[in-house]
């Protein structure tokens, strides 16, 4: 019962990454359409992480009280709901509505499983959870461009998305009960080891907690700048064309996903912080490659190699939370971070955007200050949180 509730949840997952990915390739037919400058992109952007930030927050309040099962259909809904408003909006305005229920739906779906699953599963499934996610990202820009080859039809590219959001959308539906189902087949949970939502003002208070905040807004600060600006750099500083830029940056993210396929493979062997470390060691080796005078197909090399190793970051930091902190708690504070995370990627990739106006050729400095920062917090936090007493409840 258990196995397949976790196949439900990788499916989900998939859904989860699905709309992440939906938006920009869409975007070049979307802005001729409704006459807007290319740059309102960044509004729907924007409202979708500021939304996502707020789902995450929050989520630990609305999951003890509601259920992660039914969390996870409701959240479901909202992205079926707003795919299906994206491929029907009259106006750019109501794409910024949308954006809403979008965030929100990915917010609390992205809290709820991650932190059942790192209280539910063994760790080689966090890491293939994260896997499935790769899946959802890689497969949604494929849907789309079948789409824009038909007259640049994105609206025929979100109903795509959305008939399989809605598959999706009813295996949650139908799974509702098998959630009740497994929580009896695990036995009743006594009212001491119930989750509990642990206030803002005590995490606040805690440096370890602090400290993985830092850490998670890091790592998706230097994962998504080099999704997003890995092919401007490659074209801007090393003179490769734009499609072979596009095929470097989605090697890119096969080995993000590589890396986090591997790391379930050996979590039976190395614990999390192992993984994570040989992982640091080879996005650091990758990053200083971007440094030499080497030709550009080494640098797209190099893209593939900081994905491989800052892959298994995520999934692993957040499978210690609950060890570090116990499970009672983890579903608040696994919230939080989730929320860094967002705001990771809410303020740095725009951030070096704006420092690109003055030269690309900056990107490995960045990537460089984001990686510093990320080992820097990853060290004090774990060695903060081993020390760290539990949270007085």
């Amino acid at each position: 019962m258990a196995t397949v509730l976790l196949l439900i949840i990788y499916a989900v997952f998939i859904g989860l990454g699905i709309p992440d990915s939906s938006f920009g390739p869409a975007w070049p037919a979307i802005f001729p359409d409704f006459n807007v400058p290319v740059s309102f992109a960044n509004f729907v952007e924007m409202t979708v992480s500021l939304a996502t930030v707020t789902a995450s927050f929050f989520s630990a309040k609305v999951i003890n009280k509601f259920g992660t099962g039914l969390v996870v259909a409701f959240s479901t809904f909202l992205s079926c709901f707003a795919i299906l408003g994206l491929a029907l909006a009259p106006s750019f305005w109501f794409m910024i509505l949308l954006a809403i229920p979008l965030g929100l739906g990915a917010g609390a779906i992205d809290a709820a499983l991650n932190n059942y699953v790192a209280t539910h599963y063994k760790p080689m499934h966090m890491s293939f959870l994260h896997c499935f996610y790769g899946v959802g990202v890689s497969l949604s820009p494929l849907l789309m461009s079948f789409a824009l080859m038909d007259n640049n039809d994105w609206r025929l590219g979100f109903r795509i998305i959305f008939y399989i959001m809605l598959v999706i959308l009813i295996t949650a539906i139908i799974a509702l009960p098998l959630w009740k189902k497994t929580a009896k087949a695990d036995g009743e949970v006594k009212a001491e080891e119930k989750p509990v939502t642990l206030p803002i003002k005590k995490m606040v208070k805690s440096r370890a907690v602090r400290l993985s905040w830092l850490m998670f807004f890091s790592t998706c600060a230097l994962e998504f700048t080099c999704g997003w600006w890995g092919s401007t750099f490659l074209v801007k500083s090393e003179g490769v064309t734009e499609s072979l830029a596009a095929r470097f940056i989605t090697f890119y993210y096969l080995g993000m996903t590589a890396g986090r396929f591997v790391s379930g493979l050996i979590s039976g062997k190395l614990d999390q912080r192992k993984i994570v470390t040989i992982g640091y060691s080879i996005t650091g080796v990758a990053i200083a490659i971007l440094f030499l005078p080497i030709p550009p197909a080494f640098k797209g090399v190099a893209l593939f190699l900081i994905g491989l190793g800052n892959g298994p970051t995520f999934p692993n930091m957040i499978y210690l939370t609950p060890i570090f902190f116990g499970k009672r708690v983890s579903g608040s504070i696994v919230g939080t971070q989730l929320a860094c995370c967002n705001l990771g990627i809410m303020l740095m990739p725009p951030l070096f955007g704006l420092l690109a106006e003055v030269s690309a050729t900056i990107f490995p400095y960045f990537l460089t200050a984001c990686f510093i920062l990320m080992v820097i917090s990853t060290v004090l936090y774990v060695k903060k949180a081993k020390n760290t007493p539990p949270f007085e409840i």
